[in-house]
């Protein structure tokens, strides 16, 4: 019985991990939920959200960075939640939007991903990934309707094209390819300012993580739902690059450096705004 079974799932295996669990699991898929009695309930779902997201092109690849603060309402939820992940080696994901469903969703992501090249013996196009995350959040707009949106920002480095390229989302899944800078979240607004100004072209990596740094301490300083360098507890952005060689998470003493720079030069300057 066990042995007919596991039969039936490899003769009805596809390339697209989603695919499978949506035929035969439904349940495990992050937006194959149900909010009924909660929607319809006078106050809206209290649940933590991720803001903000920042990514940029640079002279090797691309970076993104997000900062640490989740909030519920007016409430910090965390002050620890990480919003940018590895979704392979040649690409990352940035979340913004209800964190859970979000989490889950990048999970989904990356084994999607893993499924596939193991499947087809080879990597997805950066193209195709764009693609199939774009499917998944089509997937999530029950919930979204329902005030549980995800809105996430993908980058990663093409190696047919040899190039970095950035994708931003809709909650629909309408996907958008993206030119030298985007920014995704509450604080977005004012991170796309501080990018405006900043961002030029061919910044090399470190040029980059410094103009990454000071757009979201921007973004923290006009927005409450963006948390800022945190020098007391030693929090700092989550920051990667992707490049020819493959994504990097840039490490904690290089933030602290590049957040302490920042920090400095605004003292010292001591404007008020």
């Amino acid at each position: 019985m066990q042995e007919s079974t596991a039969n039936q799932v490899a003769a009805n295996a596809t390339s697209s991990f989603t695919e499978h669990l949506q035929r035969d699991r439904p349940e495990l898929l992050p937006f194959g939920r149900s909010l009924t009695g909660i929607a319809s309930a006078a106050a809206p779902v209290q649940v933590p959200h991720a803001t903000t997201i920042v990514a940029m092109s640079y002279n090797d690849g691309v970076l993104m960075a997000g900062d640490r603060r989740a909030t519920m309402g007016n409430i910090i939820a965390s002050r620890h939640i990480e919003k940018v992940f590895p979704a392979d080696r040649f690409s990352v994901l940035g979340i913004a939007g209800t964190a859970g469903i979000a989490i889950d969703l990048t999970r989904l992501f990356q084994v999607e991903l893993e499924h596939y090249e193991k499947i087809e013996g080879t990597q997805l196009s950066l193209e195709g990934k764009a693609n199939r995350l774009g499917a998944m959040i089509r997937g999530n707009l029950p919930m979204a309707l329902q005030g549980l949106a995800v809105v996430p920002l993908f980058a990663g480095f093409d190696t047919g094209a040899n190039v970095g390229r950035l994708f931003s989302y809709d909650v629909t899944g309408g996907r958008y390819e993206e030119h030298e800078h985007h920014t995704v979240g509450s604080g977005s607004v004012f991170a796309r300012g501080a990018l405006k100004k900043l961002w030029r072209p061919r910044l090399t990596a470190a040029e980059a993580l410094s103009v990454a740094v000071e757009s979201l301490y921007d973004a923290a300083d006009d927005d409450s739902a963006t948390g800022g360098p945190d020098t007391v507890r030693q929090l700092w952005p989550v920051v990667y690059t992707v490049d020819r060689t493959g994504a990097r998470r840039v490490p904690d003493s290089e933030l602290s450096a590049a957040s302490r720079s920042v920090i400095e030069s605004r003292t010292i300057a001591g404007r008020e705004a």
